[in-house]
């Protein structure tokens, strides 16, 4: 796997990288030591939804381990449920789906018009490559029609880049999916259909400066292809499941342990998303993020008496100010600008 640096794409800062004993790595003790524990949730403003871990892309960086064998879907009755919660819950704003690809799960169209309906903006979390998948040619206009806001995957503007972390391919296809969208009307200046890319690095290292790189994805992607987007969303590599065991193999998971502790922002606790965000698993569990789910911490951890599930919950506004489950993992979310499922943090 390449560097992040390339000639033409701005390096990441990945100094001061050095092993550490990951096991010794307490993150809650970290933030009591910069006076920031403990961990608090504030109002839920975004109900995060993890339909299942099918997909038709394997990606070496995925911290679901999501590809095209997986059979974990969420069922229509939990859909259901997940939409009845949503309306019963003022606070929150935003329904975000995700997966595996989202778009593959049977209830995708359900929880996307439910949403609607009850006037909630919605955002997919699509890897694009998706809208050639054999009967999800719909997509593109169900995306416009319902005014969903799209998350997309696109690690670098170049095939190699792209293809080395996603699959022979990929670029290509990806490429030709935001110019389907882009002629639909989304990530044109001053439309209302958002359109967001993600920038994952290509190996072990911190994303570099989310603006810098912002501005570099909109001079090559309209110079080289025509295509237009709204935002790029920097996101680190999280040290579990699919990635870590890649680090693992090269023997680079404690390296990229002291990267990440080593870089350490005491400037991002305040934005992150578990404090505003609830995660909900395919089997509809409750969990404090999507990183924590994959690792099965429940909702504020091992603390006693915390909902579990969706069933145990009468709205989202009553878990305001219970604690957040952490573990070492964390360090991937507040390392050198932050990391979050909306990018950068500072």
């Amino acid at each position: 796997m390449r560097p992040l640096a390339t000639p033409d794409m701005p390096a990441a800062s990945n100094d001061r990288a050095e092993r550490v004993d990951t096991a010794a790595v307490d993150f809650a003790t970290n933030l009591a030591a910069h006076g920031l524990s403990p961990l608090p949730r504030g109002p839920v403003t975004t109900l995060q939804v993890n339909v299942g871990k099918l997909c038709n892309q394997a990606c070496h960086h995925c911290h679901v381990d999501a590809g095209p064998m997986r059979r974990e879907l969420m069922r229509p009755a939990i859909a259901e449920r997940v939409l009845e919660l949503l309306a019963a819950s003022q606070s929150v704003r935003d329904l975000d789906l995700t997966g595996g690809a989202p778009e593959l799960n049977p209830s995708f169209r359900d929880l996307v018009r439910g949403a609607r309906a009850l006037g909630r903006r919605v955002q997919s979390r699509c890897n694009l490559t998706v809208l050639f998948v054999a009967g999800m040619e719909y997509l593109p206009e169900f995306y416009r029609d319902n005014d969903v806001d799209l998350i997309c995957s696109l690690p670098c503007y170049s095939a190699e880049n792209a293809d080395g972390q996603r699959g022979a391919g990929v670029f290509v296809r990806s490429i030709e999916a935001l110019r389907i969208l882009n002629r639909l009307g989304y990530g044109r200046d001053g439309a209302k259909l958002r359109l967001d890319l993600v920038y994952n690095p290509l190996g072990a290292h911190l994303p570099p400066p989310q603006a810098t790189l912002e501005a570099r994805y909109k001079e090559e992607l309209a110079r080289l292809f025509g295509i237009e987007f709204d935002r790029l969303l920097t996101i680190t590599n999280m040290p579990i499941r699919r990635f870590a065991d890649l680090l693992a193999r090269q023997g680079a998971l404690d390296s990229y342990m002291g990267l990440l502790v080593n870089h350490f922002n005491p400037a991002t606790v305040g934005g992150l998303m578990c404090r505003s965000l609830v995660s909900v698993g395919w089997q509809g569990a409750l969990y404090d993020c999507d990183f924590n789910q994959m690792l099965e911490i429940p909702l504020g951890g091992r603390a006693a008496g915390l909902p579990a599930t969706i069933w145990e919950i009468a709205s989202c506004n009553q878990l305001a100010g219970l604690p957040v489950a952490t573990a070492s993992h964390c360090f991937g979310c507040t390392a050198g600008a932050g990391s979050s499922c909306g990018g950068a943090l500072s």
